[in-house]
C-alpha cells in the first residue's frame, strides 16, 4: 500500500471537466472560488479547450455530410494521455502546497485512473455527481438499474459520423431543437432557465474521445484507495441520478471501509452547480479548510 503524506503550504483546486467541455465550464465556480480565498485551476483533457478541433460543417450554414467525415483532434486520445497531462500539471501545483483534484461527471474517470497511477500528486479527491469506477468499468453501470429512468437517447440522437472513423464520438449540438432539446434541458438542467442552458451549450464541443477507461481503471484499494475523499452528490441530477452515486459512494466505502467518502449534497442538477455556483464554492472552500488543517 503506498503511504500518503500532505505537503505544508496553501491548497490548489484543479478543476477536471467532463465529456464534451472544458476548463470554460468552471469560470463562474472559479470567480466564486476567489471570493472564498481558493486557490484554483481548471485544467483542458487532451484534445478539448483550445486543443479541440472545430469540425468543418459545423457552423451555419451545416453541411452534414462533411461534418460527419472532418478530422477530430480526440482521434487516437487515450485515458493515459488524459494522466499524464494531469500529472505534469499537478507536479508543479503541488510544489506550493496540497493538491485537492475535483471532478465532474466523465472527469471522475480520469481522476480515478489518476490517483491509481500517481497517488503521491493528490492530496484530497472531490467527486460532484462524478463516474468513480470500482466494481464496474465506467461505461457498465450506463447498463445498472439505478440509471433506468436515465433518456440517454436524446445524446445518441445527436450523434453524427461513425465513430471508429472519426476515432471520437461527435455530437451535432447546434442542430438540438424542439423536443430534442427540450429533453436534453431536462437531462442535464431543468432546474435552470432555457437561456441559461442554451449559453452553457454553447460552450460544449463536438468531439469526446472514446476511451472511457478499462477494468485496469477501475479504482484500486492500495492507490487510490489511499487518499482522502469526498463524494458531492448532486439530488437533482437525472444524469447520474442520485440512486447512482449512492451505489459509487458505497462501492468505493466497501473498497475501502478505513477511508470512507465525506459526503455532501447540493440540492442542484447536473450542470446546475456550474451556472449558480455559489453553494457550491461555499461547500468546497469548507473542504479547502479541512484539508488545510489536516
Amino acid at each position: 500500500m503506498t503511504e500518503h503524506t500532505t505537503p505544508s503550504g496553501e491548497p490548489t483546486v484543479v478543476l477536471i471537466h467532463g465529456a464534451f467541455a472544458n476548463s470554460l465550464t468552471f469560470a463562474p465556480l472559479q470567480a466564486a472560488l476567489a471570493g472564498h480565498g481558493v486557490r484554483s485551476a481548471a485544467l483542458d483533457l487532451p484534445g478539448h479547450g483550445f486543443a479541440a478541433s472545430v469540425p468543418a460543417g459545423y457552423h451555419s450554414p451545416q453541411d452534414l455530410s462533411t461534418l460527419a467525415t472532418s478530422p477530430s483532434a480526440m482521434a487516437g486520445v487515450s485515458l493515459d494521455d488524459a494522466v499524464d497531462s494531469l500529472a505534469e500539471a499537478l507536479v508543479s501545483f503541488r510544489r506550493f502546497g496540497p493538491v485537492i483534484v475535483l471532478a465532474h461527471s466523465r472527469g471522475g474517470v480520469a481522476l480515478t485512473a489518476l490517483a491509481n497511477a500517481h497517488p503521491e500528486l493528490v492530496d484530497h479527491l472531490v467527486y460532484v455527481s462524478a463516474w468513480a469506477p470500482v466494481d464496474l468499468e465506467a461505461a457498465t453501470y450506463n447498463g445498472e438499474p439505478e440509471m433506468a429512468g436515465v433518456d440517454s437517447t436524446v445524446l445518441a440522437s445527436l450523434l453524427v459520423g461513425n465513430p471508429a472513423e472519426l476515432g471520437a464520438l461527435r455530437c451535432n449540438f447546434r442542430a438540438a431543437a424542439g423536443e430534442q432539446l427540450a429533453a436534453l434541458k431536462n437531462l442535464f438542467a431543468a432546474d435552470r432557465s432555457d437561456d441559461e442552458f442554451l449559453t452553457f451549450l454553447s460552450t460544449f464541443q463536438t468531439d469526446e474521445g472514446l476511451d472511457a477507461g478499462g477494468a485496469d481503471d477501475r479504482a484500486h484499494a492500495g492507490t487510490w484507495g489511499t487518499i482522502p475523499r469526498t463524494y458531492v452528490r448532486l439530488d437533482e441530477d437525472r444524469s447520474i441520478p442520485p440512486a447512482m452515486q449512492d451505489r459509487l459512494i458505497a462501492e468505493g466505502d466497501a473498497l475501502t471501509p478505513d477511508n470512507p467518502y465525506r459526503v455532501r449534497t447540493l440540492p442542484t442538477s447536473h450542470l446546475g452547480w456550474l451556472i449558480d455556483p455559489a453553494e457550491a464554492a461555499a461547500q468546497i472552500a469548507d473542504i479547502v479548510a479541512e484539508v488545510r488543517t489536516g
